[in-house]
């Protein structure tokens, strides 16, 4: 059974920690990237996923 791990989505424009999600570490090798709301930039910016 395949597990998914927790990972965390930072601001690309501040660097700040605004989301966490799960993914499949075997399945998706890449790193996940998203258009996400960042509460202290006060707009939509893209969320990148970074270590732990």
């Amino acid at each position: 059974m395949a597990q998914k791990q927790l990972i965390k989505l930072a601001c690309s424009t501040c660097k700040e920690i605004n989301y966490w999600s799960r993914k499949n570490k075997k399945l998706v090798e890449r790193k996940i990237e998203l258009n996400k709301f960042c509460k202290h930039c006060r707009k939509k910016t893209s969320h990148k996923e970074v270590k732990k």
